[in-house]
């Protein structure tokens, strides 16, 4: 018998992109799972042929504004050393007040040679979305050799009553699978305003919290995003410019102009360009470089625009420099007259509650900045600051109307 030695490092990786579970279905929609898959499901009651331990997944609700739930499973390595193929997930997830509509779904892993005295565990796990609401699930893993591992449990997705006038972005008791694409698009609402609403100039800056990092962590993208659709499913917001860039690179890698809707998929696009974690060694000979290309941004996107829009909304993780804005620079941002927000996406406020050189700007400008911690802060941020704009540009629009005729 040929046995490879496996480590549980390389198991985790070949298992890491397959997290997100897949939706059952057949042509007209409908599930189509296995009889005998089924059969061990109806049972509703754990096996442990293929021995593992299952932990559920308290639903949360992520910057995608859907509950995410699911799993975590334990298997000895030892275990698998029968199983050389793959491993194969199924379950049943029942909303409580819709007994008749089951959704099932399945994921497969796979399991290569491993020695059968293989020391430590395996940790595989899955995720799933739903929208508010009691499900029962029901869940099975099995192996090449049919042996099994069985689990149920039941789990409930609630937004905290103070939250409830947030809108999710799926119905009550539904369950989808989590493969949705970060840069999708973004269709506009029906009736937004055309002529009449709001012209919004936005500034981001696409980085993670750790500077460090050579990627965006789902929290760092998936909030940076989420500010970006709830602005764009307002039906006062007409007209939308956006500029993205990146402080540590000290470029803009992408902008749209004045459109009436976001162009998500391209910003994906040429957000591809970007080289997370590294710095031009010509930038770090630059003392001020950093500071110095802000400063600039802002001037010429904002107090340097010769059609001001009704609001510029700033929004990125803390530009952690060691220098505030040169003082040129802020002397101009004074002179701004237009209502300016700064969406600071700061996941742990307690461990970095300092000002930043961003937040600096903006207090130049006399703007208001908010910290964007959890969804709901992005929501309720947005629903303050759209009140402001409207506001604003109702008492500009009055102040005009009620001005002398030459």
């Amino acid at each position: 018998m040929r046995i490879k030695r496996l480590t549980l490092g390389a198991l985790a990786a070949a298992c890491a992109t397959l997290s997100a579970q897949q939706l059952l279905s057949g042509p007209d929609g409908k599930a189509i799972p296995i009889f005998s898959d089924v059969a061990i499901l109806d049972e509703d009651t754990p096996r442990k042929d293929l021995p593992c331990t299952v932990t559920p997944v308290k639903p949360e609700l992520g910057f995608d504004f859907r509950f995410s739930s699911g799993y975590r499973v334990n298997i000895p390595l030892k275990e698998l050393s029968d199983e050389e193929g793959r491993l194969t997930m199924v379950f049943r997830v029942t909303p409580t007040d819709h007994p008749g509509d089951p959704v099932y779904l399945s994921q497969h892993v796979p399991v290569p040679e491993i020695d059968a005295d293989a020391k430590g565990d395996a940790e595989l796990g899955g995720a799933f979305s739903v929208g508010e609401g009691k499900y029962h699930v029901s869940w099975l893993m099995r192996g090449r050799t049919e042996r099994v591992c069985s689990s149920s449990w039941d789990i409930e997705a609630s937004l905290p009553a103070r939250d409830k006038p947030m809108p999710l972005d799926i119905a009550p008791d539904a369950v989808l699978d989590a493969n949705l694409p970060a840069f999708r698009p973004e269709p506009r609402p029906a009736g937004a305003a055309a002529q009449t609403g709001l012209r919004l100039r936005v500034l981001m800056n696409y980085a993670p919290q750790d500077t460090s990092a050579a990627v965006m962590a789902p929290n760092d993208s998936g909030a940076l995003l989420a500010i970006l659709r709830t602005m764009s499913r307002d039906p006062r917001a007409a007209s939308f410019s956006l500029v993205v860039f990146n402080a540590q690179e000290q470029r803009i890698v992408y902008r749209q102009d004045e459109a009436a809707r976001l162009d998500l998929p391209a910003m994906g696009r040429a957000l591809r360009s970007l080289k997370l974690g590294r710095v031009d060694a010509k930038l770090m000979a630059e003392k001020h470089s950093e500071a110095e290309f802000l400063g600039s941004l802002f001037i010429q996107e904002i107090a340097g625009n010769p059609e001001p829009p009704d609001a510029v909304i700033i929004a990125g993780p803390k530009a952690a420099l060691e220098d505030s804005l040169p003082a040129g620079a802020q002397k101009q941002l004074g002179d701004v007259k237009i209502p300016v927000f700064y969406l600071n996406c700061n996941f742990d406020p307690t461990v970095n509650p300092w000002r930043d050189a961003i937040s600096g700007a903006v207090r130049a400008m006399r703007g208001v900045e908010y910290t964007i911690a959890k969804p709901r802060d992005v929501y309720f941020a947005w629903s303050d600051i759209a009140s402001h704009i409207v506001k604003s540009k109702v008492g500009t629009s009055d102040a005009l109307s009620a001005a002398p005729k030459p």
